[in-house]
């Protein structure tokens, strides 16, 4: 099977025009610019390709894609996440999947928990993680993050980070059981 990048021009005209010498020379003239363009198309595919564009280029395509909660001190891997995730959050602003998505964006994991899960005042939610190297940078641009998603009604009550740990415990415990006497001198 013949790869479009390894078509010529020549190779697809109709029988009847090429055996002409002038549309044989014009198909290829135009080949090596056909061929050119074949091979930059990969270059337009800005969104299959998030992975491999360098900083810049992902920097760019946050402004352009109107992602509100993007910093450009964060990580890499967490630009290119949110430059991932953004038009889909766009479609969806306003439910609990959209924040839900940020919350793992953000700090790697984390869930919604919706005021009459917890039984809470209602329209409040709270953001639950077990991400401990969340810092208090991180909570400001992720309580700004969540502005920009959830609806206007809901309102972020806490984020819970837990901290779980294995730790080895030790337990005594010692009963003692004896009669009372007391001893007195008689005279």
């Amino acid at each position: 099977m013949t790869s479009i990048r390894d078509i010529r021009l020549a190779d697809i005209l109709p029988p009847n025009i090429a055996k002409d010498p002038k549309v044989s020379a014009a198909a290829q003239a135009l080949d090596g610019e056909l061929q050119a363009v074949t091979a930059a198309v990969d270059q337009c595919l800005l969104l299959a390709r998030i992975d491999e564009l360098p900083e810049p280029v992902i920097d760019q395509l946050a402004w352009q894609f109107h992602v509100d909660f993007y910093e450009p001190d964060l990580p890499l891997e967490q630009k290119r996440s949110l430059v991932k995730g953004t038009l889909d959050w766009h479609r969806r602003k306003g439910t609990p999947a959209a924040v839900e998505e940020l919350v793992t964006a953000i700090f790697g994991d984390g869930e919604i928990q919706e005021w009459f899960e917890y039984g809470g005042q209602p329209y409040h939610f709270k953001v639950l993680t077990t991400n401990t190297s969340a810092t208090t940078t991180d909570v400001q641009r992720f309580t700004r993050a969540v502005e920009s998603v959830k609806n206007a009604r809901s309102v972020l009550e806490a984020i819970e980070i837990t901290a779980t740990d294995e730790l080895n415990m030790y337990f005594g415990n010692a009963v003692h059981i004896a009669d009372y006497q007391e001893i007195r001198q008689v005279v």
